[in-house]
C-alpha cells in the first residue's frame, strides 16, 4: 500500500490551481492531433468536484452555441497546461447541477467581491509615526 502512494506522490501536481466551486475557469488542455500539439482553452464555470489526492477530478461547464458543454477534467492530469482563474464565485453548494436546467442570465453565479484588509494606523508617538512623518515632509515642501 505505501508503495502505491509513493508512486501517486511523484505525479501530484506542486501547484494544481486555487478555484472551487462557482468559479469561473480557463482550463488550458494539451491536445494532441496526430504528430502535433496544440493548447485549447476551456472556459467555464467549475460545477463539481470529486474525489482526493491523484484521482481528484473537476467538472467544468460552459454554454457553446446556446447548448451547454461539460467536460469532466483531472487535476493532476500532465495534459492540463495551467488552470487560469477568471472570477470567483458566490455559492453556498458543493455541487451546482441545479446549473444544467438553467438559461441565460439564471444560470450565472454571483460574484464574490472580497474586500481589502484594514490597513493597521500606528499608534501617536512611536517610532513608526516619527520615520513615517520624516518620509513624508520632504514630499510636502
Amino acid at each position: 500500500m505505501d508503495a502505491i502512494r509513493a508512486i501517486e506522490a511523484e505525479q501530484l501536481k506542486a501547484e494544481p490551481g486555487e478555484f472551487g466551486i462557482g468559479d469561473t475557469v480557463k482550463v488550458h488542455f494539451k491536445i494532441i492531433e496526430g504528430k502535433t500539439e496544440r493548447v485549447q482553452v476551456f472556459e467555464g464555470i467549475v460545477i463539481a468536484r470529486k474525489r482526493s489526492g491523484l484521482n481528484e477530478t473537476f467538472t467544468v461547464r460552459k454554454i457553446s452555441y446556446g447548448v451547454g458543454v461539460e467536460r469532466v477534467f483531472p487535476l493532476h492530469s500532465p495534459k492540463i497546461v495551467k488552470i487560469v482563474l477568471v472570477r470567483e464565485g458566490r455559492v453556498r453548494r458543493a455541487k451546482l447541477y441545479y446549473l444544467r436546467g438553467r438559461t441565460g442570465k439564471a444560470a450565472k453565479v454571483t460574484q464574490l467581491i472580497r474586500r481589502k484588509r484594514a490597513t493597521v494606523v500606528p499608534e501617536e508617538g512611536t517610532a513608526e509615526t516619527d520615520a513615517a512623518a520624516e518620509t513624508a515632509a520632504p514630499a510636502e515642501k
